[in-house]
């Protein structure tokens, strides 16, 4: 087993028969569950006419791919610099922002009224490209960082799990919603009432599985990054999507797929690379950027939905401008008594 350059090996090891235990199985099949359901009601959401219209005018597709595996790997390395991390840590960062979408940003497109059609093809298309893109930002990346090569290291297998676990399920919703659309609107919100019921359980069994072990990568680079990595995503897959002018439900789909990484993948590349001793509590920070991701994405979705809120409906502003335009058009040809328009539009107004 290759080691990074000027590494140090860590006085650490993960809690006994990690990965082995009943709560981790419990977990396992749990997040496999709840993903299976969550997304064949966001496949309820979809129509196959609107999916074909985004293949045939891709110009959605491409600017998540260019964000996703431009802006992503470029920030990663470039906070790995600023902050000045080892090796070690670098590598870390690096594997996580070459990770493409996880299926996090689906739920959040359809929290922030997204284009889920859109959303999903994305994810697709981001999925199916990792087989090729991982390897190539990797060898790119870690050069001069990492001895051994890390192209040999992707897990072309958990790509092909993620791929699957979004087709099947998709397909399911998409094909009821076409056949049984009176029963869609109960699966959609029959699948975010068992996410948010089990995200409790989910987040007690990582508790309990991972213990106080996470505290070890709360280093202030570590947390700055973590954080900063998400934040940037959001931001400047928003950004790209104004540049290129797609509407606004789209920049929101994109901001939401740019920022979410597909955190499994990133960890099973960290475990089957490096050994305990030498990751250390670094095998934890994929779950650290998880962590931040879902925060950040919630307050963006929060400070949305608080916005649509606040703002003025544009229909009712269309309809109010229509009705006293069609009342001066109208008022000339309907009095013909000698009254003035200024009273009748008096008398429109009380």
């Amino acid at each position: 087993m290759e080691t990074p350059n000027m590494s140090t090996a860590f006085n650490f090891t993960l809690p006994p028969n990690f990965g082995k235990r009943p709560t981790d199985l419990v977990l396992s099949v749990i997040l496999v569950l709840v993903l299976f359901i969550v997304m064949i009601s966001l496949g309820c959401t979809m129509e196959v006419s609107k999916i074909k219209a985004h293949f045939w005018k891709p110009k959605g597709v491409a600017i998540a791919l260019v964000a996703q595996y431009g802006i992503m790997p470029l920030t990663a390395f470039a906070l790995g610099t600023l902050f000045r991390l080892s090796n070690v840590e670098m590598l870390a960062i690096l594997i996580c922002g070459c990770s493409p979408g996880g299926n996090l940003s689906n739920i959040f497109s359809l929290a922030a009224k997204g284009d889920m059609n859109l959303s999903i093809v994305m994810t697709t298309c981001s999925t199916f490209f990792a087989l090729g893109m991982m390897p190539l930002l990797l060898y790119i990346y870690s050069t001069g960082i990492y001895d051994g090569d890390l192209k040999d290291k992707v897990p072309y297998g958990g790509i092909m799990i993620s791929l699957v676990l979004i087709l099947i399920p998709c397909s399911i919703g998409i094909f009821l919603n076409a056949k049984r659309p009176q029963y869609a609107r109960y699966i959609i919100k029959g699948g975010m009432i068992i996410m948010l019921l089990f995200t409790v359980a989910i987040a007690v069994l990582s508790a309990i599985n991972v213990g106080k072990s996470i505290l070890f990568v709360m280093t202030p680079p570590l947390l700055a990054t973590s954080s900063l990595m998400p934040f940037i995503g959001f931001l400047m897959g928003y950004i790209l999507s104004v540049f290129f002018h797609v509407n606004e439900q789209c920049r929101r789909t994109v901001c939401m797929e740019t920022g979410c990484q597909n955190v499994q993948l990133c960890s099973t590349i960290l475990n089957v690379t490096f050994p305990p001793e030498v990751i250390g509590p670094l095998f934890f920070f994929p779950l650290l950027y998880m962590t931040f991701q879902l925060g950040e994405g919630l307050l963006f979705i929060v400070i949305f939905r608080c916005y649509l809120k606040i703002k003025p409906p544009k229909d009712k502003t269309k309809i109010i401008y229509t009705t006293a335009a069609t009342t001066e058009e109208t008022t000339p040809e309907a009095l013909g008594n000698g009254t003035y328009k200024g009273e009748e539009c008096s008398t429109c107004t009380a």
